[in-house]
């Protein structure tokens, strides 16, 4: 991770014509968030059938699953958050309070996490080609989203960057992290993004959690 935000900052400095040191620190955030978020989307297919002897010896709940792997990859990216404090600390650009603000951001996002995990898991366990749809979707929303690249680059059209759903999530955890509050646009799409995920993750999971057994 460290090795790809020093060479992402280094080349991308240099074809936007931008500051590496504001540019560093907002790919170094940025990358850091979207491992977690791509890390969700590329293994969640295996929630359920990677557990398999385990849903068939032992009655648990099938959220316990979800959430025991949310919580690995919480663990991941703890691993990271050094890179973004040596970052911050080498140019002089300490959030201050503000950081605070990404906690309730990073909650959100977590939330989110274990609901797409139930999601996605029940929809591989019953459609083994659904986890390489969402591979060739990852890369592309990586270069879509504004990760390693800034939305008023886009001028005019910086709409689309705000339309991508993916860039508040990252957004509502990145910006604390660079020392400005998430914008009302943000918080809004978050919680909007986070009231459809639990609405729709909890309908289909009544729906079908009596046929994940059989799925797997």
């Amino acid at each position: 991770m460290a090795i790809t935000v020093l060479a992402l900052g280094a080349v991308y400095s240099q074809i936007f014509n931008m500051p590496i040191r504001q540019l560093l620190p907002y790919i170094g955030a940025g990358l850091i968030v979207w491992g977690f978020i791509s890390s969700i989307m590329l293994d969640a297919g295996a929630l359920f059938s990677g557990s398999e002897s385990y849903i068939k010896q032992i009655r648990l709940p099938y959220s316990l699953h979800a959430c025991r792997f949310v919580f690995g990859k919480v663990i991941l990216l703890a691993h990271d958050l050094p890179i973004y404090i040596v970052l911050v600390a080498y140019f002089g650009a300490w959030p201050g309070a503000v950081a605070l603000y990404a906690i309730p951001g990073f909650l959100l996002l977590v939330v989110n996490a274990v609901l797409i995990s139930l999601a996605l898991g029940m929809a591989s366990a019953r459609f083994r080609d659904i986890p390489r749809i969402i591979t060739s979707l990852v890369q592309i929303v990586f270069l879509i989203t504004p990760i390693i690249w800034t939305p008023d680059l886009l001028g005019p059209r910086a709409y689309l960057a705000y339309a991508n759903p993916l860039f508040h999530l990252i957004e509502i955890v990145r910006a604390p992290l660079l020392g400005s509050l998430p914008s009302a646009q943000t918080v809004m799409a978050t919680l909007a993004i986070t009231a459809v995920n639990l609405v729709a993750t909890t309908f289909f999971f009544i729906r079908f959690r009596g046929r994940i057994a059989y799925w797997i």
